[in-house]
């Protein structure tokens, strides 16, 4: 299945939602369709045009907008009032600016931990959820990506996550990045920065992709998604439990929803789609036998394409 083809905004506004920070928030599609907000990865991943590109312009009503301290909101790369709760928030407070009744919520990787964490805070705003690589920020899953488990699958790229920590503090690497990541020393923040972007960079897809993974190490890009990354995991995203998701899916269980997860997802692995299925049967379950973690893996793009076709009629 082909993407719809690129489209321009017909609305751009920042949106102050704090006295500290002000947020960007795009408009696409058609204006009278069936209103989709589009939640982007990281934290801190900021959107891309080609997200667009997901939803039938004729059907959908497509509101995107950068998190806090991503992309075009500012102030940029800021931890101070960035929160899981306060994205939650700000995601109420885009549709009540926009008069919409209720939407579609489409999220990927922290996007689908944003759409559940949403979801059962405000479950009469959801007409729908569309989750694709799931993340339920539980302890293992920040184990197994930044100190033992997917090292194991990329040695090789595992070497320069490595390289910014000094031997003596690698038994902590969450630790020793955020020490680095918040610290005074700009080009070593920089440095560390740039190493953990690229880590995921390079393990996003099933095939790797040098152009791809290069988009990650871009300055300005691995700057807030490093420190907003890092802010939230060394924090439990505030989560009052290891298995807050979980626990709470009761609140979304009447709302019509979908998982899409790759076989060979190394970010997330693919266990945290079968447990969030397990608690949440109603939900349909597709699990991509031939994909990794990208948004744009082939089995993956045909499957949410096939989802925004069938949820554009709720």
């Amino acid at each position: 299945m082909e993407l719809f083809p690129n489209i321009e905004p017909f609305n751009t506004f920042h949106l102050p939602v704090s006295d500290l920070h002000t947020i960007y928030v795009e408009e696409s599609g058609n204006k009278n369709g069936k209103p989709v907000i589009f939640l982007h990865g990281g934290p801190g991943g900021g959107v891309d045009p080609k997200y667009r590109r997901y939803f039938n312009p004729d059907k959908w009503r497509i509101i995107m907008f950068d998190q806090r301290g991503c992309g075009k909101s500012t102030p940029f790369a800021e931890l101070k009032e960035n929160t899981t709760w306060d994205l939650v928030d700000d995601i109420e407070k885009i549709r009540n600016h926009l008069s919409i009744d209720n939407w579609v919520v489409f999220g990927g990787s922290w996007g689908s931990t944003l759409s559940l964490a949403y979801s059962q805070t405000y479950p009469n705003s959801c007409k729908g959820l569309i989750l694709r690589g799931i993340f339920l920020v539980r302890k293992k899953e920040i184990d197994w990506f930044y100190q033992e488990g997917a090292n194991n699958i990329f040695p090789d790229r595992w070497e320069s996550f490595l390289a910014p920590i000094p031997v003596e503090k690698r038994d902590n690497l969450m630790q020793a990045y955020y020490e680095i990541l918040t610290g005074d020393d700009h080009s070593k923040k920089i440095e560390a920065a740039k190493a953990w972007s690229t880590w995921e960079g390079s393990t996003v897809r099933l095939m790797q992709d040098e152009n791809f993974i290069s988009d990650f190490s871009d300055e300005k890009f691995a700057e807030a998604f490093a420190r907003i990354e890092c802010h939230y995991f060394m924090n439990n995203c505030w989560f009052n439990s290891n298995n807050h998701l979980i626990e709470n899916v009761d609140k979304i269980r009447h709302i019509p929803g979908v998982i899409i997860h790759g076989r060979y997802d190394i970010i997330c692995p693919v266990v945290q789609a079968w447990d969030l299925h397990q608690a949440w049967p109603e939900a349909d379950l597709h699990i991509i036998p031939d994909a990794g973690h990208s948004i744009f893996e082939e089995g993956i793009k045909d499957k949410i394409l096939e989802y925004t076709e069938k949820f554009s009629s709720l």
